[in-house]
Parts: structure tokens; C-alpha cells; sequence
């Protein structure tokens, strides 16, 4: 039965979230702002940096490794048969990613008013060499559900981004780290794997019905490769070694009969491998006197904006059942420098397509920064589908450049497909104000549609009038015939 809900679980969130299909490179999303507008490629580019994505099995149902790059193969707990690892070999920069929710198959182990079962996930790294290896980290974080929990209140719309903002959820807070370059404390700055062996570099718990997400960069000088285990009650770190050792894939795979469909492209079913790339990098001048601005930011093949331009990154290895490429860009920093000219006041604006006959979602739910000049300002943004949001105001003087960076480091809690757009302000207001009138149109019509006509009240039951006793007159004596009055 917990198998049943964590599988729909799990068709739930990828369809919500990403449910990349086969669409036609050319196809275009539609976002209310650049009506009868065009948008212009960004022509960015990803470095090369290889990075591990372990997110797939999103959701984990109990112990076993998640995602191997050494050589060989794990048995996969669903089909007892073996899966071949994403083999790859670091050497150098590197980078990890990890995303993983626990839904535990033993009903007891959820919480509520039992006790709520307990994973610990760990990076491991193996060192096939005869010399020790050194893993440096520059930046990185490593959050979970009890650390980084998820407060919804006020948190859509634009906020200014606190100094510690663990209550927008563990793939936010892991993300803003890395936007500020920012070592997590407690992390370690750097590993030693010995010769021919093997070391727990950082490892969190990943509570039932939680989320644990990592975000780590670093390097290394010399070869080494790189895998991801969860385990039930370890008591050490040679019990997490011994979950590799044992060569078993952890439960939740729910993907290995639909194999056919990821590689035609119309299941995504989440990355587990090596992606090449951790940054993607643009720079674009425009001259808003020629018009407004919109650039597709985190692009997929679905939605380019009428670009033909997808941002998205491949894979150098991946699991059987992962996703072909890295469509989610989970993890990636995305730096895209405008030099802009013009004049008069405008307004940085991002936006999320309309998702034709789906329910409004959350979209995106991140941290951005942007700097102007000399002034930098980090916001929290929590973006619905089909929204457009204003990130910050611009003011442009005749005659002088005017440079926007923005950077994200794009969080797990998102869909890609983002626009990202430089606009008059009247443009934006004008398109909420259509909004507006749009939604109280609709709802006076809900309201009519669902009045009731309201029968008027029954009159109150008349009582009944007690019953009169009428007195009937006694009968008045018989008038006999006169012949018969006088006979004797």
C-alpha cells in the first residue's frame, strides 16, 4: 500500500515539476508580459565541470545506494536482476547534487503518533589509485527537512532574502550558500580517500515524509569516483561503506518498466549520473529604445519562448531508468549579464508560462540576486505558473550603459522554464491590471453560477380554530291543523 502512495508520489511531483515530453524543439510558451512581443536568444554556454546528480529515485523507500559512478553493477531491489552504474571517473573540478524525499514501505515508520523512521544519506568517494586523493571544497551546503524546514506563510511574491533563510525549505537554503559562495560550517573543507579505499565525505539524516538536498563544488588532485547510499540506523561510518559493499540498489525505482518511453523522450524521469556543466554563462546588449526585452532563462524543449534556445545540459553517464539529459538544471548557477541602454523607468521582471488545462502551481520558489552597478540585492521569489513578477526596478538615463547581472542558482523547488524580461512599468501594470479586471469577471460568474434561488418561506401553519359547541335551539312544538286543535 506504501508503495502504491510513494509511486503516485512520485508521478505527482515529476508531473507537476518537470513531465518533460516530446514536444517539438520549436515549441513556444505563452506568457501574457511579451504579447505580441519576441523574445531574443541568450546564447549562453555550460562550462565543462562534471557533476553527480543523485535525484533519482526522487523518492526512497528504504536502504541500498542510489547512484554509483565506479564501474560494474547493483542488483535493483524491484526487478533482483542487475543495473550498470553511471561510470565515470573525477579528476579535478567536480561537482554533486542531491535530492532525495524518504516514503518509507513500513507503515510504521511514516510518524504521526508512532515514531518516524530515520535514513541517513552519505556521499561516498573511492580512490581506485595506488596515491591518496585530496577532495578540496570551495562552497557547498547540506540541509534536510529538520534543519531547513518549509514555512509557506508569505513566502510568494518578491521578499528581500534574510541573512539565514532556513524557512523557504532545504533546496533553497542549500542554494543560497552556493549563491553567496558560502562553505557550510559544517562541512568539512577538505577529504582524504586513502589508497585503494574509500571515505564518507558528508552524510545527513533524511527523515519520513522529509527532503534532504546537497549542493557541493570542489576538486581534487587525482582520480577518484563518487557514490550515494541511504542507510537505516548506521552506527558508524563503516556501516554506510558496508551498504556500497553490498551492491544493492535502494527500493523505488519505479521507472525500470517504462525504460521505452524515457528513451523516446516522453517520460522524464529525473537524472541519476554525471552531468557536464554547473554554470551556464550569458552576456547580451539590448537597446530598450527599440523595444522591451525577454530572454528565456532556464529554457527547456518545451518552452523556448520561440526561441528554438534550450538551456539544458548532457549527461557524460546516467542509470538506466534516469533521464536522458539534465533537463531540471538542479544545482546550476546561471549568471546572465545585461548591458542595457535607454530611458525612463523600468522594471526586471520574471515569469513562468501559462500550463494550458492544469491547475496554478508553484512554480518557482528560489533565491535570485541582482546587481546594478555597485548595488547588490538578494530576493526570495516565489513564482506561480503562469505569473509575472517584478525583481527590481530600473532607471535609465539617456546616453549611459546600464549593466543587470542576474544569478540564480537554480533551486530543486522548481519547473524550469522561466522568461526573464525588461519592461516599462506601465507594461507591467497594465497587463495586472487585465488580470484584475479578468478575475473579478470570473469571479462574478462563479458567484452567479453557484447562487441558489432561495424559495421564499412557507406562510406558518394557520392553526386549526378549536371546535364550537353550537346550542341548537329546542324544537318549537308541532302546529297542528286547525280541524284537529278543537277536537276533544
Amino acid at each position: 500500500m506504501m508503495l502504491r502512495r510513494a509511486s503516485f508520489l512520485v508521478l505527482c511531483s515529476v508531473a507537476c515539476a518537470i513531465a518533460e515530453s516530446a514536444a517539438s524543439p520549436r515549441s513556444c510558451a505563452y506568457v501574457a508580459l511579451m504579447a505580441g512581443q519576441r523574445a531574443r536568444p541568450l546564447r549562453g554556454s555550460f562550462n565543462n565541470v562534471p557533476v553527480l546528480h543523485s535525484n533519482q529515485p526522487e523518492i526512497v523507500t528504504g536502504a541500498g545506494i542510489l547512484v554509483n559512478t565506479a564501474s560494474g553493477s547493483a542488483i535493483a531491489a524491484e526487478t533482483k536482476r542487475p543495473l550498470r552504474n553511471a561510470a565515470f571517473t573525477f579528476d579535478g573540478e567536480f561537482a554533486v547534487h542531491m535530492h532525495h524525499k524518504y516514503y518509507p514501505s513500513d507503515a510504521a515508520k511514516m510518524g504521526g503518533s508512532r515514531d518516524r523512521g530515520v535514513l541517513t544519506l552519505a556521499l561516498i568517494a573511492t580512490n581506485p589509485g595506488s596515491d591518496p586523493v585530496t577532495l578540496t571544497f570551495e562552497r557547498g551546503s547540506l540541509k534536510n527537512s529538520f534543519e531547513a524546514p518549509y514555512l509557506p506563510n508569505k513566502l510568494m511574491g518578491v521578499k528581500p532574502l534574510g541573512k539565514r533563510p532556513w524557512n523557504t525549505g532545504p533546496g533553497d537554503a542549500t542554494a543560497v550558500q552556493m549563491l553567496r559562495d558560502q562553505l557550510d560550517r559544517n562541512l568539512p573543507s577538505s577529504v582524504v580517500i586513502p589508497p585503494q579505499g574509500k571515505k564518507v565525505v558528508v552524510s545527513t539524516l533524511l527523515p519520513a515524509r522529509g527532503i534532504a538536498n546537497g549542493l557541493l563544488r570542489g576538486r581534487s588532485n587525482g582520480r577518484f569516483h563518487l557514490a550515494v547510499v541511504a542507510a537505516e540506523n548506521p552506527r558508524s561510518n563503516q556501516d554506510l561503506l558496508s551498504v556500497l559493499a553490498a551492491g544493492r540498489l535502494a527500493p523505488g525505482r519505479i521507472y525500470l518498466n517504462r525504460l521505452a518511453q524515457i528513451n523516446n523522450g516522453t517520460v522524464f524521469s529525473r537524472v541519476a549520473g554525471v552531468a557536464l556543466g554547473d554554470q551556464y554563462t550569458a552576456n547580451l546588449r539590448h537597446d530598450l529604445n527599440s523595444g522591451s526585452l525577454h530572454v528565456p532563462l532556464t529554457s527547456t524543449r518545451r518552452h523556448t519562448f520561440g526561441t528554438r534556445e534550450v538551456q539544458v545540459n548532457p549527461l557524460a553517464s546516467r542509470m538506466v531508468d534516469s533521464a536522458l539529459n539534465n533537463v531540471g538544471t538542479y544545482g546550476v548557477r546561471f549568471d546572465v549579464n545585461l548591458n542595457l541602454t535607454g530611458r525612463g523607468h523600468h522594471q526586471l521582471v520574471m515569469s513562468h508560462p501559462v500550463v494550458s488545462g492544469k491547475k496554478t502551481f508553484t512554480a518557482f520558489r528560489g533565491s535570485i540576486r541582482i546587481q546594478t552597478g555597485q548595488q547588490v540585492r538578494d530576493v526570495h521569489v516565489g513564482l506561480r505558473s503562469g505569473e509575472s513578477l517584478a525583481l527590481s526596478d530600473l532607471h535609465l538615463q539617456s546616453g549611459m550603459d546600464q549593466p543587470v547581472r542576474v544569478s540564480l542558482v537554480y533551486p530543486a523547488d522548481a519547473t524550469p522554464g522561466h522568461l526573464l524580461s525588461v519592461v516599462p512599468v506601465t507594461q507591467l501594470a497594465q497587463l495586472q491590471q487585465r488580470q484584475l479586471n479578468l478575475q473579478r469577471t470570473q469571479d462574478s460568474i462563479a458567484t452567479t453560477k453557484n447562487r441558489q434561488l432561495k424559495l421564499p418561506a412557507q406562510p406558518p401553519a394557520v392553526a386549526k380554530p378549536a371546535a364550537v359547541n353550537i346550542m341548537r335551539p329546542a324544537p318549537l312544538p308541532a302546529i297542528l291543523p286547525l280541524m284537529d286543535a278543537y277536537r276533544f
